[in-house]
């Protein structure tokens, strides 16, 4: 059984409804009484893009599927619910990415953990930092001296998810 951690965003087609749908079908793929998801942020397009604001979260769970076989899910989900991919940072409907896999370091043609960016990356860090605030990242890095001021400013907190 490994401790996931999974990044969701989007931006398009009701943004929220998305999360909320995307989040029930997580639910689905955690083992019983598993499943945690961090209260939702709006954040700005990355580099730059003219597109809307995104509603971003971070959900965990525990599951026995193996990192490729969560990822083929993730997949599934995205495109269920109206996922196109056209251009790297570009609108979507939904953006499910596996952050954390345990403490799993992988660098594989289609799945690289942690997730090449996080550190980064405030939508991902600040929800995450909400459900694990003691986190230690695999390479011993604490979650919690990754986290800027800035990032804080960056963020607005939109709602308690449904």
């Amino acid at each position: 059984m490994a401790l996931v951690f999974v990044a969701l965003g989007a931006n398009l087609a009701d943004p929220v409804q998305q999360l909320n749908a995307a989040s029930v079908a997580l639910c689905a793929l955690a083992e019983p009484a598993s499943y945690r998801i961090s209260s939702y942020v709006q954040s700005k397009p990355m580099a730059g893009m003219e597109q809307p604001d995104y509603i971003n979260a971070v959900a965990s769970f525990c599951t026995a599927l193996s990192p490729l076989e969560l990822l083929d899910q993730l997949q599934a989900i995205e495109i269920a619910q109206g996922r196109e991919r056209h251009e790297r940072w570009g609108a979507r409907t939904l953006d499910l990415d596996l952050l954390l896999y345990d403490d799993l370091q992988l660098q594989h043609p289609r799945l690289t953990l942690p997730h090449y960016d996080m550190q980064q990356r405030a939508f991902v860090l600040l929800p995450l930092y909400e459900l694990e605030p003691e986190l230690t990242l695999p390479d011993g890095t604490q979650l919690a001296a990754l986290i800027t001021e800035a990032m804080r400013q960056s963020l607005q907190p939109l709602q308690t998810p449904v």
